[in-house]
């Protein structure tokens, strides 16, 4: 055995230590402001409109244009994608640790650029602001690949999925805590300016100081990350990248006896490069043979997945507002309406969505990713075929006082399918995708498979955001929202979703089980070293760490 295998293998061995858990808090940290920025935006957009699209005449509250709601909504996604795979592929070339700052930085400078958008007008306003989205979604894309690697690369086999999963975990603490901010700022502007209703005073039930709402809303998500920016600049590079990648098995050793506390140095083999496999390259025809089908799993279960998670978040509002939990925007002030969808989203986030995740941090290295992920494909697909199909019984009928909102109908039930279908997908497949392939592409090509996967994730979450945007308008001419054109409705986008669903399930069968499997397994950088001659007997041949 190389000197460069003993690290690997003690890395595989090791007890769960501190330092695991500060590279989990460190990573973790990061996936908190991604969250908290692609979702804290969901909790101001009718403020925006309120504030900048009010038309006098209409006599009703201002809202989005369609294009610009899908602008503000959806550019960050786009900014997402590049990142993910620009990232990604520098990961590879420059290493985990090198670019990893980077993202971060570029998080933080754009989070806060994004609460100081400026403009003399409502264009313009919006202008700056979808640009800052854009390369603050840049950031978000470089953490995933990025994160997922450098944690799967520092775990042993044991844990290694709860750690991952731990990491990706954060996203919904970031979820929530968008909700409360927006929740905590809201009530604090409510109670300071006491503003009416908009039939009550349309004007003042906009104030000019709610503009600073959003704004600040926005400018907080640069806080989490910059409490960790010092931290993750100071994080040594994985052994596995040093040894298998840059092939310097002295600086492996070095870096991973401060991570494991263990000299290395002086008693293996700092000078012996281990092979790491045939060296293939990404569009090679053996990298297709070896690892194409699951690269196509992979890419194909995360986008199926992002079409159906992002796309929920969207009928949130409609679903709240059918169900009486948010009334008629009339009947708000523009910071009420603030409180109440955000208090709406943080519910939802706090039964369903958060739950999800740590239960999947719980059994995931107990019953493997792949069954999680089955589980999770199946149990989303059934929920959603139940509100399809029981859609109007659950729903009830139009109130005569209030055609906005519903009567009759069981409430209770569609909202706990609802949110079952959300705690399903972070106790299925919208943790496992991110987890699996971290685990299965050889170092060289690790970051890279995982920003490819990561990026087609969010060209399905464009599909979902951009596309069903439209497609729940009511089918009814005049029942839609305004400046939009009629959709498939509610009900038929609960159908379309649940095809979807269904369809990742099937494509699930491309992804292999990677629990309690080494990553040099798993992406066969073994193969090439099972030919060569059997290392001499060595410090951790005598000394291997326990588990």
């Amino acid at each position: 055995m190389t000197g460069a295998e003993e690290i690997l293998s003690s890395l595989d061995k090791a007890k769960t230590q501190w330092y695991h858990f500060k590279t989990i808090v460190i990573a973790g940290m990061g996936f908190f402001t991604d969250a908290y920025d692609l979702f804290c935006i969901s909790t101001v957009t009718r403020l925006l409109g309120r504030l900048y699209y009010y038309d006098p005449l209409s006599g009703k509250p201002g809202v989005l244009p369609p294009n610009v709601s899908a602008a503000v909504n959806g550019v960050a996604l786009c900014g997402t994608l590049v990142g993910q795979l620009l990232f990604g592929w520098l990961g590879d070339k420059l290493g985990r640790k090198r670019v990893y700052g980077w993202t971060l930085l570029l998080m933080i400078l754009t989070s806060l650029a994004s609460g100081m958008s400026f403009g003399h007008s409502a264009k313009a306003v919006m202008s700056t602001l979808c640009f800052f989205r854009f390369w603050l979604g840049v950031g978000i894309g470089g953490d995933y690949p990025l994160s997922a690697t450098i944690m799967s690369e520092y775990a042993n086999k044991k844990t290694r999925g709860a750690f991952i999963a731990a990491v990706f975990g954060m996203q919904g603490m970031g979820i929530l805590g968008g909700a409360t901010c927006s929740i905590v700022i809201s009530s604090m502007f409510r109670s300071a300016l006491n503003s009416p209703s908009f039939v009550v005073n349309q004007i003042a039930s906009t104030p000019p100081q709610a503009d600073f709402v959003w704004r600040i809303v926005l400018a907080l998500g640069a806080f989490p990350a910059a409490l960790t920016f010092y931290y993750r600049m100071k994080m040594p590079e994985t052994a596995r990248y040093t040894a298998l990648v840059a092939k310097n098995n002295k600086q492996a050793a070095l870096d991973m006896g401060r991570v494991l506390q263990v000299d290395f140095t002086g008693v293996i083999d700092v000078t012996t490069a281990v092979n790491g496999g045939p060296d293939y390259g990404l569009w090679s025809r053996q990298f297709v043979k070896q690892h194409g089908a699951q690269l196509l799993g992979c890419a194909s279960t995360w986008f199926l997945l992002d079409i159906a998670f992002y796309s929920q978040n969207l009928f949130q509002k409609d679903i709240f507002s059918a169900i009486g939990w948010l009334p008629a925007a009339k009947t708000m002030s523009a910071l009420e309406e603030v409180f109440r969808v955000s208090r709406a989203q943080a519910l939802i986030a706090l039964v369903s969505t958060v739950p999800g995740y740590w239960v999947t941090v719980a059994l995931v290295d107990v019953i493997g990713r792949w069954v999680i992920q089955m589980i999770g494909f199946f149990f989303m697909t059934l929920f959603m075929f139940v509100l399809t199909f029981q859609y109007y019984t659950l729903r009830g009928t139009p109130c005569v006082d209030n055609p906005a909102q519903y009567c009759g109908g069981n409430h209770t039930a569609f909202l706990t399918l609802y949110a079952l279908t959300f705690f399903f997908a972070n106790f299925g497949p919208n943790v496992t995708t991110f987890i699996i392939p971290a685990e299965l592409f050889p170092a060289r090509l690790r970051s890279t498979c995982h920003g490819i996967s990561a990026a087609s994730g969010k060209a399905g979450a464009i599909v979902g955001a951009f596309g069903f945007l439209y497609a729940a308008q009511d089918q009814v001419e005049g029942k839609q929202d305004h400046g939009y054109p009629t959709g498939i409705g509610l009900k038929n986008s609960f159908l379309l979703l649940s095809v979807i669903n269904a369809a990742g399930f099937f494509c699930t069968f491309l992804v292999p089980e990677t629990k309690g499997r080494s990553l040099e397994d798993l992406s066969g950088e073994n193969d090439a070293e099972q030919q060569r001659a059997p290392y001499n007997e060595s410090y951790m041949d005598k000394n291997s760490i326990p588990e």
